[in-house]
């Protein structure tokens, strides 16, 4: 059966809107990955190979195997018992073997120049097609590997009531390799890399293979259908220096470093994959680079570099909870690990500590039972493993360890570039313990056993990231109080639950982590503060009606396609026969910087939280996330269990469609949102707000031109209120709405609250002032904001030219033409189209 392409994909453009996922993951799915790389910094390529462990998908028709009579057809039975129950494993590791010693025996994997096309082409109509995620990359060769040459695959056979059938030998094997128990994962991982450095089959032909825009084809000859084709495969293969997953440039100390950037391609172009999130798989990575350098991986582990007498040294991750490959996250520089200093201030929200007893530091290996699922109703808020539930796959789960409940803290550490250590040692290294903690307070067990906190390179295009432990921080959190630093780590941590234990079935459905994330920030951030009910009331309500702000002039300069939470509607999650489809709007060069599925999604679950009440709905996420970690969800999975857990709603009105099409699948802003904001207003932090905006603009009056007052004039003498942060954030935006500001009165603007000491986000509104009014003294701030802070600088560019300023305009050029080196390339294109 030959894997066709429709005209429709075959034509995907990668300038065009939607990013095509070619996986044919219905047909066979890659349980394991094993990759072996080598990263070269004088080429800007990573090279080397990786294993796929494969399992052909349910409900498929089974063929033939290459070994039977060509086009006869057999039963599963008869090509390959299936094991009736997990296999048991007595095991002696094979001596002196390991993946830094062995070397795969194979011939040559030279990419020939002409043969994969020839192959190719030579191929039947009629085989089967593995399709992989891939683009940027280089094949050079793609073979099977020979898991029965490994001493150690034959255990696996020992309880099999009879033996595998002539040609079913490696299917058999493989099969039961991947239906090993939990308890048995480093047994398990043991064989997967005996298995990575096996050779190819002796006297077995290379697969065929076809590389276009978005994919790699996989065929072998005389294999027609997913059940004959083989179990573990090895690419040979290397990324170019252009390829979209990650970049290479410089860190803050001037030094060559690489990391996974969150492309909107994800990973394809730094392995062959499946994309799409149902693709769930584990994976073991092995990384060489220049001594001198940190490998950070999304792994359980905290890896050690083990030196080779080259110079150079390897680095080796694992994780055993199965994740979709877009998890996969990889940063390479001359990092350096900050350390904490005492007596910092940082409340403290626990008496635990990081070295909780019989907590594992390494994964999951204290693991001693699987997780399996159940039927049981679940009753109330989840506080520890006798009333947690788990209907994922069997996998080493922290949710049921009671030592991990008890862990507030899980092991951490930074890393940075030398030149910004001491920020780092000064903000973010004595906020972290807190906000783990404060999440650890409101969600539960952490997922995740340990976090490495990463200071990435100034061209990052967002101010953080996260992914299975670590998190990757932009530099922009750095400056001034640690206000936008602690609510950004909070956001990041409370991704743990929601993004990744938790993902979204559907791409598209971006507000189930970024909304949920959004709105976790607020309650850590203000548990991390230790305040009051009255001042968490406060500053939620100041928060929300920033962010409305922002939402509402989202809105009013964007599409409206690109303004609805579920543009599938109730197609969402809906794939093709093979499994493949399109992330709708995925290669919009401007989505990325737009927001509206942070702050609509934020929004809903605080419209939602109106019905049940705060407490009560925080109390509802927990159970969420023990009913549903480890697992794939839709909007209504979430929706339906809020309204089956809350039956008074219904009766109030909450309704599923309702939901529906006023929240997430039409464009605009609900009506409850417009009628809430109203009341933010009321909330005493921003009627203080209000109060010094009416004073500074009786101010500005009073300095406007023409005007004339004596020295000592008491207009002159006005006695301003000092505010937080995000006050002073809510203050320059509503004095962006004058028209006019005179030079004097900005510069006691400026002066009257520090503004250059100030964080990021006040600094953004200073510089929005100074384009606005034409204030050339201060045009060296706006320079320096758009060199230093690229992952926010980039509508400020737009700003700069709609001035319609002939030394504005210039200063935008200049600064463009400065960073575009380092700057992400979805920002490159964005400010290119406002600036050219």
């Amino acid at each position: 059966m030959a894997e066709m392409q429709s005209a429709e994909e075959s034509d995907l453009d990668p300038n065009k809107d939607d990013l095509p996922l070619r996986a044919n993951t219905n047909h066979m799915l890659v349980r394991h990955y094993v990759l072996d790389l080598t990263i070269h910094f004088e080429s800007k390529t990573i090279g080397g190979s990786i294993v796929l462990f494969l399992e052909p998908g349910k409900g498929k028709s089974m063929e033939t195997p290459d070994s039977a009579p060509s086009g006869e057809s057999i039963s599963p039975s008869t090509l390959c018992e299936q094991p009736k129950q997990e296999p048991q494993l007595h095991l002696q590791p094979q001596a002196g073997v390991s993946q830094t010693e062995v070397t795969v025996e194979t011939c040559d994997h030279k990419h020939v120049e002409g043969t994969e096309a020839r192959s190719w082409q030579e191929g039947a109509s009629d085989e089967f097609t593995l399709v992989l995620d891939c683009c940027d990359l280089s094949v050079s060769k793609v073979e099977e590997v020979d898991v029965a040459s490994v001493p150690g695959m034959r255990a696996l056979l020992d309880d099999c009531e009879q033996p595998p059938q002539a040609g079913c030998l490696s299917f058999t094997l493989v099969e039961r390799l991947l239906a090993l128990s939990s308890s048995c994962w480093k047994e398990q991982h043991d064989l997967y890399l005996q298995c990575s450095t096996a050779p190819c089959p002796q006297g077995a032909a290379p697969l065929s293979f076809h590389t276009d825009l978005w994919s790699l084809q996989l065929r072998k000859r005389g294999v027609g259908s997913p059940s004959g084709f083989p179990r573990a495969l090895r690419i040979w293969y290397e990324t170019k220096p252009k390829g979209a997953s990650v970049r290479w440039t410089d860190t803050q100390d001037g030094r060559c470093c690489v990391y996974t950037m969150g492309s909107p391609i994800n990973n394809r172009a730094l392995f062959p994959c499946q994309e799409p999130p149902v693709a769930m798989s584990t994976w073991q990575a092995t990384v060489v680079a220049p001594g001198e350098y940190t490998v950070l991986l999304s792994g359980e582990n905290q890896a050690l570099p083990v030196q080779k007498e080259s110079g150079l040294s390897r680095w080796a991750y694992y994780v055993t909870m199965p994740m979709p490959a877009s998890t996969f996250t990889l940063a390479v520089g001359q990092w350096h690990e900050a350390q904490a200093k005492s007596g910092t201030g940082v409340p403290d929200l626990t008496e635990s500590s990081n070295s909780t007893p019989g907590v594992s530091t390494s994964g999951c290996s204290s693991v001693e039972k699987p997780c399996h699922g159940s039927n049981q109703e679940f009753q109330g808020a989840a506080d520890g493993p006798a009333q947690s539930m788990c209907s994922h796959v069997d996998y080493p789960c922290r949710f049921t360890l009671t030592e991990a409940w008890r862990e507030a803290i899980i092991p951490h550490r930074v890393f940075s570039p030398t030149c910004l250590l001491p920020q780092v040692e000064a903000v973010v290294v004595p906020h972290l313990p807190a906000c783990l903690a404060a999440a650890h307070a409101v969600l539960g067990v952490h997922p995740f056993s340990h976090l490495d906190v990463l200071i990435v390179p100034s061209g990052f295009s967002s101010l953080g990231m996260a992914s299975p432990h670590i998190v990757f921080l932009s530099q922009s959190v750095l400056m001034g109080p640690a206000h936008l630093c602690g609510a950004r780590l909070c956001h990041e941590i409370a991704h743990a639950w929601f993004g990744l234990v938790i993902g979204a079935r559907d791409w598209t459905e971006e507000w189930i982590s970024e909304g949920f994330a959004t709105f976790l920030e607020d309650v850590l951030w203000a548990k991390v503060q230790q305040l009051s009910l009255h001042e968490e009331e406060d500053q939620l309500h100041l928060r929300a009606l920033l962010r409305w702000r922002r939402l509402h002039d989202e809105l009013q300069n964007s599409e409206q396609e690109l303004q609805i939470l579920r543009p599938h509607k109730e197609s969402t999650g809906v794939v093709s026969e093979s499994g493949a489809s399109t992330v709708k709007h995925g290669l919009n060069p401007e989505k990325p910087f737009m927001q509206v599925h942070y702050l609509k999604g934020y929004f809903l679950l605080k419209f939602l939280a109106s019905f049940t009440g705060h407490e009560q709905f925080l109390a509802f996420l927990r159970l969420f996330v023990s009913s549903y970690h480890g697992r794939l969800v839709l909007s209504q999975d979430f929706l339906r269990m809020l309204l089956d857990h809350f039956p008074d709603v219904k009766r109030r009105g909450l309704t599923l469609e309702g939901i529906y099409a006023d929240w997430l699948d039409a464009p605009g802003i609900p009506k409850w949102l417009t009628e809430e904001s109203a009341a933010w207003l009321q909330s005493p932090l921003v009627t203080e707000v209000q109060q010094e905006v009416t004073k500074w603009i009786h101010f500005s009056r009073g300095h406007g031109k023409g005007t004339k007052r004596k020295r000592g004039d008491p207009s002159l003498k006005v006695n301003f209120k000092e505010m937080g942060p995000e006050q002073t954030v809510l203050l320059l935006e509503m004095l962006l709405e004058e028209e006019k500001m005179s030079a004097g009165v900005l510069q006691t603007l400026e002066r009257t609250y520090d503004l250059r000491t100030q964080d990021a986000e006040v600094k953004h509104r200073w510089c929005e002032l100074v384009v606005k009014h034409k204030y050339s003294a201060a045009y060296k701030d706006v320079e320096d904001f758009l060199i230093d802070n690229q992952a926010m600088g980039v509508y400020l560019y737009g700003e700069l030219m709609l001035q319609e300023d002939g030394r504005q305009q210039a200063l935008a050029r200049r600064c463009f033409s400065g960073a575009q080196g380092h700057m992400d390339p979805a920002a490159v294109a964005v400010v290119s189209e406002m600036i050219l």
